[in-house]
């Protein structure tokens, strides 16, 4: 699910083993992280002979001035040390280049840095709201009842007098900031702008660790992010300007499925608004999700579906091992029998290698990729119990041409389980030519995210107000 490909940490200080390198100075490049290309940027400062001070920006995903770690120099090696086990490594090529790699979570990813006189702007962003608006707004903070979680938060409604149908915003997988900004798009904050417009409150709340909210991640799952979301919802029921009683969520991609969990077990939830929401198993969802996308780079039918076997078996495979080591034998037998059934002109179209020690690798990557506790939770959560067990209004779209949440399967899925639930009222929409993001596209491929100019289609805007209007604003 998109736009969580990576999850930055905080750095702290630098010191360089070498200086023997013209380092100072601003170093700008692309991470290829898989079908999405996103900008990183490195704040190099000289303090002393062998000791310099750096930030690190990601302006595509609205995150700057985080403070450096380690950076060791040993001759045209350079390696940035991050928090846990993500890291730069890379060589200098003269003083105007870095050709590295970027490892995250037993994955790796090329970038290559250019020295630069001054960032690159940004892509044009026209539906981003900037002030002053027409109503008001507040950035908040608060925690959880134990103190152990700080929420950073922007609440916005209407002015004039209350109290007002209020909505949560919910952000997909990965840690996002307040307006789930991905690629210099900041969708959440066009949401929130539209909805406030119309005569709703909205909060939208940085994610653990984004922003200004703190919590563990690396440790989280779907399930904590639900008990973030209901920390939200207990903080507006103290606020005078909310309607108690039309209290909802919207919830984008993963958010759906956290939207799912906290609507399932709190029956003073109004209504729900799915936004590529998961109505399948993760495990299905992570199949298509792949299969789909491979096919948009034009990976051959027989090929994708063989993968489809592989990818299956491995991820039961994680599931079901009680360590890693059990996990990473399992792994190598029943990728050693699928490999010996199938043709070299798969295998070389999958670029499978022939090596052991490549084999190796591939292995620990998926080992790795599936290791984490939110994607094992999320692997295995289930939405179609939890939906049935809505007593709220729901609707639900998705865009036809969504690689990450397939449109027919998972909107099928909703649907069948909203027939089972006691919601009054439901709607689920497949709409046209759009991606996961809600953008009119045109190749519909992933990395084509950043190069549209649009966030958020606004037909898609105008459906969720009408169906607000409709089904939740008080009639006056």
């Amino acid at each position: 699910m998109q736009k969580g490909l990576l999850i930055l940490v905080l750095l702290a200080y630098v010191t360089l083993l070498s200086a023997q390198k013209k380092i100072a100075g601003i170093w700008e490049g692309k991470l290829n992280a898989g079908n999405i290309s996103l900008r990183m940027v490195f704040h190099i400062e000289k303090q002393s002979e062998k000791c310099y001070s750096a930030s690190m920006d990601s302006p595509d995903q609205g995150v700057k001035d985080i403070l450096c770690d380690s950076v060791i120099v040993n001759g045209d090696s350079i390696i940035v040390i991050l928090k846990g086990s993500t890291r730069l490594k890379g060589l200098l090529a003269g003083d105007s280049t870095i050709n590295g790699n970027w490892e995250q979570r037993g994955m790796t990813f090329p970038i290559d840095l250019k020295k630069v006189n001054e960032v690159s702007k940004n892509p044009n962003r026209p539906q981003t709201p900037l002030p002053p608006f027409t109503y008001n707004s507040e950035d908040i903070e608060y925690d959880n009842p134990d103190k152990s979680i700080h929420y950073g938060a922007t609440f916005t409604y209407p002015k004039g007098d209350g109290p007002f149908p209020t909505a949560i915003l919910i952000t997909g997988s990965g840690q996002q900031d307040r307006d789930e900004t991905i690629l210099g798009h900041k969708p959440f904050a066009v949401i929130a702008d539209y909805l406030t417009k119309k005569g709703y409150a909205v909060l939208r709340v940085d994610d653990r660790g984004m922003g200004k909210s703190t919590g563990d991640v690396i440790n989280s799952t779907s399930l904590d992010f639900a008990g973030d979301v209901e920390v939200g919802l207990a903080y507006l029921k103290e606020r005078k300007e909310v309607d108690k009683k039309r209290m909802g969520l919207i919830g984008h991609s993963e958010g759906g499925l956290i939207a799912d969990i906290v609507a399932a077990r709190n029956k003073d939830i109004n209504f729900v608004i799915m936004l590529a929401g998961p109505g399948v198993k993760g495990s299905d969802i992570l199949v298509k999700q792949n299969a789909d996308i491979l096919k948009s780079d034009s990976v051959p039918d027989e090929a994708l579906k063989a993968y489809e076997v592989l990818y299956k078996k491995i991820m039961e495979d994680v599931i079901a091992a009680k360590d890693s080591s059990t996990s990473y034998n399992k792994l190598w037998v029943d990728f050693s029998a699928w490999k010996k059934s199938q043709s070299h002109d798969i295998l070389t179209t999958l670029n499978i290698s022939s090596d052991s020690i490549g084999n190796g690798v591939f292995l620990k990557k998926f080992e790795h990729a599936f290791a984490s506790p939110w994607i094992r939770y999320f692997m295995q959560a289930d939405p179609q119990p939890l939906i049935e067990k809505f007593t709220c209004k729901v609707l639900a779209l998705d865009g036809s041409k969504d690689l990450q949440v397939n449109a027919e399967i998972n909107l099928a899925a909703i649907n069948k389980a909203l027939k089972k639930s006691k919601s009054p009222s439901f709607e689920t929409k497949e709409l046209p030519g759009l991606n996961h993001l809600f953008q009119h596209c045109s190749k519909c491929t992933l990395d084509e995210y950043a190069t549209i100019e649009e966030t958020f289609a606004p037909e898609v805007l105008d459906i969720i107000g009408q169906w607000l209007d409709k089904n939740v604003k008080p009639i006056k």
